[in-house]
């Protein structure tokens, strides 16, 4: 497939007016003494000067101000030309450590020697994402829940009052406002190619990182506090992020697609090749923040050609709306209709699932956010992470070729990527997240047969320990119900062998787990129960992991008889409940898993049964939860956990009876 690619620039006439224009009108040169004093310190008044206000009701006038700040902005940038890297590292770096980035700034001077567009668009996206996160750290010195948006933090009360109103707004005009340059969006989100961001207003944000540094130490000293920078996030899970093979001969053909293939503006040409660059020279954070901006703009392009709304392919001014991976990834259109990206796709997997799960879901790893936000330590960004972008990208590439490129998507390198793109599944979707969920469950419980545990002769010793009559009644009403459970599985889970074997409850497990559930755009309801079904599951593997714990305690302590003859007792009828507990535990893991299999049906249901349905699930949940309690090594209530068996077990089996669970609508 083919895209109309005669783009040549993502800029709307206003916007491109701001950044590559408005600013050099002036064209008078403004001395850098004026606001750099002998000793090197920032004259912050000769700066802020050059903040216009409307006279009607004194709010910024954006566009007298970049007009005026142009020259300062130029001034700035052969200042920095003028200097050598050590000259600028014994005036300037000192001034960067308040950012925990000094070495991220130190690299920008070094760009800003050469002026190359790319770098210089890199070196911005980078300065931007570095004070954000460090601004949010100077935030919380007096605030408490930091701002997500750039734009709300540096209009922030707080801020205003470290470094002073008319300072913000300098910032603002800059990166943090749709009415000024808002360089921070436009390079984030792919609007902006290299050669449209002057290196000026790169070099001025590195002057005003360095200028609110030395505000920042006045301030404190003053107030004797201490900065405190939040940790970085740091991905976990790495292995699970691995699902793209990649190697130094896909890149190699990918440098040639970056070239051929119509999901790449030609004005963003140079961001593609410089990411695949980045990537081979080890700089995994660079290759990313370079990349993620292009999948934003290939698939604007995309979305805007589908949904017949070219214009929307631009950045808007600040009183409309630009559509970013948000919009693209959403099931409607602003207008309610039908969102044609994911059918276009053919496979949602190849952007949809894919995007959402990097970049969306709350439990993903959230690259863009955690980029663009200075969370992550650029220095230590994973190879895991950035070669499953880079990866997904290339099949992007591939998707939008001309048929008579066919041989490329065929060559043998390329046909894998494509394999496993056309097979994607979520990993972060919280259908996704319970799957596994259970089956971490399922193994902590599997490890019970492993548990040491006295002999039956030793237990005969202990006078007074009544056989509790209790449990062949319940693994009856078990069995029972795991029967009339397993009539629902599909026919590759299912097998007519012991129905609360363990073995067979995990294989069951496994091939339910492995049964295909949408993911894209499910409804509100199928999250709830979804929600509910994963606290249950998180409650029994808590119980899981409570009764190892105090199991093999009790029994070193048994083999060194320190127990008295109370909690000898005890831990004898903890024995007996485990007999049950292991079954039951099984049972509840097998019930989630089904109702996940047909969570869908959920809709199905009018008002009133599925709030019946959701009295029923938080009764299940309440029921786990008084076992994490009752099993927990300060309660050690093992006669109350069995009572609590029973009831749990009449409660299911009544549901099933009446047959009001997703399983019996989904048949």
């Amino acid at each position: 497939m083919a895209l109309p690619n005669l783009v040549t620039t993502c800029l709307s006439q206003p916007v491109h007016y701001a950044i590559c224009k408005l600013g050099f009108e002036k064209k008078h040169t403004y001395a850098i003494n004026n606001i750099l004093s002998g000793n090197g310190e920032i004259c912050w008044q000769a700066v802020t000067e050059h903040v216009c206000y409307l006279e009607s009701d004194q709010s910024m006038d954006y566009i007298k101000s970049i007009r005026s700040l142009g020259p300062v902005c130029e001034s700035v940038n052969l200042h920095f030309k003028s200097l050598t890297k050590e000259q600028f590292i014994i005036q300037y770096a000192s001034w960067f450590h308040w950012t925990n980035c000094t070495e991220v700034f130190l690299e920008v001077f070094d760009v800003l020697q050469y002026t190359q567009t790319t770098e210089v668009a890199l070196g911005l996206m980078k300065l931007t994402s570095c004070l954000e996160r460090a601004l949010g750290d100077v935030y919380l010195l007096k605030g408490n829940d930091c701002p997500f948006l750039l734009r709300d933090l540096l209009a922030s009360e707080q801020l205003a009052a470290v470094f002073g109103k008319s300072v913000m707004n300098v910032l603002r005009i800059v990166i943090g406002s749709p009415h000024g340059l808002n360089l921070r969006n436009v390079l984030w989100h792919g609007f902006a190619s290299p050669q449209e961001i002057p290196a000026k207003y790169c070099a001025m944000l590195l002057f005003l990182t360095a200028g609110l540094g030395q505000l920042l130490q006045t301030y404190l000293l003053q107030t004797k506090c201490i900065l405190v920078h939040r940790p970085y996030v740091i991905f976990v899970n790495l292995e699970k992020l691995d699902v793209f093979p990649l190697n130094n001969e896909t890149l190699s053909i990918a440098e040639e697609l970056v070239k051929l293939s119509s999901f790449v503006l030609k004005p963003m040409l140079p961001f593609w090749i410089a990411a695949l660059t980045a990537f081979k020279q080890s700089r995994y954070a660079d290759s990313v923040i370079l990349l993620l901006p292009q999948l934003e703009a290939g698939l604007r392009l995309l979305f805007t050609t589908i949904n017949k709304c070219p214009n929307r392919l631009l950045t808007a001014e600040s009183s409309a709306f630009y559509t970013t991976f948000d919009e693209m990834l959403a099931k409607h259109l602003d207008n309610e209709e039908v969102n044609q990206l994911p059918v276009v796709l053919e496979e949602p997997a190849m952007a949809s699932e894919f995007l959402w799960d990097f970049l969306n879901h709350q439990e993903g790893p959230r690259v863009r956010d955690r980029l663009s936000h200075g969370e992550i330590n650029l220095e230590a960004f994973p190879r895991e992470v950035a070669n499953q972008i880079v990866a997904f990208a290339i099949t992007l590439l591939c998707r939008f070729l001309d048929e008579d490129m066919f041989s490329l998507k065929e060559h043998m390198v390329i046909k894998p990527l494509m394999n496993c793109a056309s097979c994607y599944q979520s990993q972060f979707h919280p259908i996704s997240r319970l799957k596994q969920q259970v089956l971490e469950c399922m193994k902590s419980i599997h490890l019970w047969s492993e548990l040491p545990t006295v002999s039956e002769e030793q237990v005969q010793t202990i006078k007074g320990l009544e056989e509790n009559a209790e449990v062949s009644t319940l693994i009856l009403m078990l069995s029972e119900i795991t029967s009339q459970l397993l009539q629902y599985m599909p026919q590759n889970c299912c097998s007519s062998d012991d129905p609360i074997s363990s073995v067979l409850t995990e294989r069951q497990l496994i091939g339910l787990c492995d049964t295909r559930i949408c993911t894209l755009y499910s409804p509100r309801p199928v999250l709830e129960i979804v929600a509910i079904l994963r606290k249950i599951s998180t409650q029994c593997h808590q119980v899981s992991e409570q009764v190892t714990a105090s199991a093999e305690v009790r029994y070193t302590q048994w083999m060194n008889k320190t127990l008295r003859s109370r909690q000898r007792h005890n831990y004898l009828r903890m024995l007996n409940s485990i007999k049950i507990l292991s079954p039951v535990l099984r049972l509840i893991l097998i019930l989630i898993t089904l109702e996940l299999v047909s969570v869908h049906s959920v809709c199905k249901k009018n008002p009133f049964d599925y709030q019946q349905y959701l009295k029923f699930l938080k009764s299940v949940l309440q029921y786990t939860e008084n076992l994490v309690t009752y099993t927990s090594p300060e309660k050690n209530k093992w006669d109350e956990t069995m009572e609590l068996i029973n009831k749990a077990l009449i409660k299911i089996r009544k549901m099933n009876d009446r047959k009001l669970m997703l399983m019996h609508l989904a048949t």
